[in-house]
């Protein structure tokens, strides 16, 4: 576990820092068709501020999750909502941060940890280390090319083809900025931001297996820094598997090298 820097005690509230993820998870929700929501029994339960999201038919601990509640009766209220659906169900949670009666909740619960958790990483103004030019040009997803930015992210996660629509739906969205990366004029990468106030989440970042390990990935990072830092952003959160020691973790190590800090680790416990 990574203390919080000082910078962070300070300046930073991890709960500013999940709240925008929930938030661009429940705008996710919000912005996918209805034809996608009745199919792929797709559901979402804002609480607080957190939510319970469910999305059985893709493999993705994301999109199946308790993400962002601390108290045992918003974790009751989720817990029962969850456990009316299918597929793999996951509750994430800071456990350095939550109450001992919370914890008491999740042991009488029988809840059991699952795999090594999230570490949720940050970068603020203070953190700036653009200086090295990208290896891969970037740009903006018009909205024409909704089908293929989702097409691309479902194949770059393996998720199946019928959840195209759900990337899609947030191609031109208020709030989200989505980017590709190029080879010459073609897409080989994709990612998305979601900005609410001067905070912003980073996410749908993914490659196309023929084009992995070339440095696709730490070009988008750099490439949604700076577009949030020209609208406004002060504070990029992001999260992604956390590390295990003499195990290599490229996603890690390339938000590590942009300049994002790791702000607290989240556990994953199955439901």
């Amino acid at each position: 576990m990574v203390i919080l820097n000082s910078y962070f005690s300070q300046r930073s509230s991890p709960a500013e820092e999940e709240a925008v993820e929930v938030k661009a998870f429940v705008d996710l929700y919000n912005a996918s068709p209805a034809t996608l929501k009745a199919e792929e029994h797709f559901g979402c339960l804002p609480i607080n501020r957190g939510c319970a999201i469910s999305l059985p038919s893709a493999p993705a601990i994301g999109l199946n999750r308790v993400l962002g509640l601390n108290s045992v009766e918003e974790l009751e209220e989720a817990y029962r909502w969850m456990k009316r659906k299918t597929g793999h169900r996951f509750l994430q949670v800071n456990t350095d941060k939550v109450s001992a009666e919370t914890k008491d909740w999740i042991l009488a619960k029988g809840l059991l940890e699952d795999g090594v958790g999230w570490a949720k990483l940050v970068y603020d103004r203070s953190s700036v280390n653009l200086s090295e030019p990208n290896s891969f040009r970037t740009r903006l997803v018009h909205v024409e090319e909704a089908s293929l930015f989702g097409s691309m992210v479902c194949k770059g996660f393996n998720f199946p083809s019928t959840l195209t629509r759900l990337w899609s739906a947030i191609v031109g969205k208020v709030g989200w900025s989505c980017f590709f990366a190029l080879d010459g004029d073609y897409p080989v990468g994709t990612a998305a931001m979601y900005q609410s106030g001067t905070y912003a989440w980073l996410g749908g970042g993914t490659t196309l297996p023929e084009s992995r390990n070339r440095g696709v990935q730490k070009a988008l990072i750099k490439s949604r820094i700076e577009h949030g830092l020209g609208n406004g952003v002060s504070t990029f959160a992001v999260e992604t598997l956390a590390p295990v020691v003499g195990e290599g973790n490229i996603s890690f190590d390339n938000l590590r090298k942009v300049g994002f800090r790791q702000a607290f680790h989240r556990k994953n416990f199955k439901l």
